[in-house]
C-alpha cells in the first residue's frame, strides 16, 4: 500500500529516472531557445533588427542579440540542472553540448545564408560554454553546503 510519503518520492533508477534526465535536458534546451526567438520577434516588431530575413549587418544588433542569448542560455542551462533527477552539473554539461552542436551547425548553415556577419554564429557557438560554466556557478551558489554538488 502507498502512503503519502511514497506518493511525492521520485525513482532516481530506472526508465523514469532516464525520462526525467530527457526531458530536464530538452526542457531546458528548449527554455534558452523559446526565450531568444521570442526576443528575437518582440525586437523584430518594434523595428530594432530589420524584417526576418534580410541581413542583419550592423555589430550592435548583433552583440545586442549575442548578450541576451548568453542570459537565456544560462537560464536554460540552469533549469537542466534544476529539473535532473540526479548529477545536475553533469547534465547541465550535455546540455551544453548538444547546444555547442546545434549551434555549430548553424555556423555551417549561415556561411552561405548572407544573414549577418560570420563572427556571430562563430561567437554564439563559442559563448556556449562559458554560459554553462556560469549556470553551474548559479546552481552550485543556490545548493546548501551541506549538500555537494555531483556532477
Amino acid at each position: 500500500m502507498r502512503t503519502s510519503s511514497t506518493l511525492h518520492q521520485t525513482p532516481s533508477t530506472g526508465f523514469s529516472s532516464y525520462l526525467r534526465s530527457v526531458g530536464a535536458v530538452l526542457a531546458g534546451l528548449f527554455a534558452g531557445a523559446a526565450l531568444s526567438l521570442a526576443t528575437d520577434e518582440i525586437l523584430h516588431l518594434l523595428q530594432v533588427y530589420p524584417p526576418w530575413g534580410e541581413p542583419m549587418t550592423a555589430p550592435g544588433l548583433n552583440l545586442l542579440a549575442l548578450a541576451y542569448r548568453c542570459v537565456f542560455d544560462a537560464a536554460g542551462l540552469y533549469l537542466v540542472a534544476r529539473l535532473a533527477p540526479r548529477t545536475p552539473i553533469r547534465h547541465l554539461w550535455i546540455a551544453a553540448g548538444i547546444g555547442f552542436v546545434v549551434a555549430m551547425l548553424g555556423v555551417l548553415a549561415s556561411l552561405n545564408a548572407n544573414l549577418g556577419p560570420v563572427w556571430y554564429p562563430v561567437v554564439l557557438a563559442l559563448s556556449t560554454f562559458p554560459c554553462a560554466w556560469a549556470a553551474a556557478v548559479l546552481y552550485a551558489k543556490r545548493v546548501p553546503t551541506t549538500e555537494p554538488v555531483r556532477g
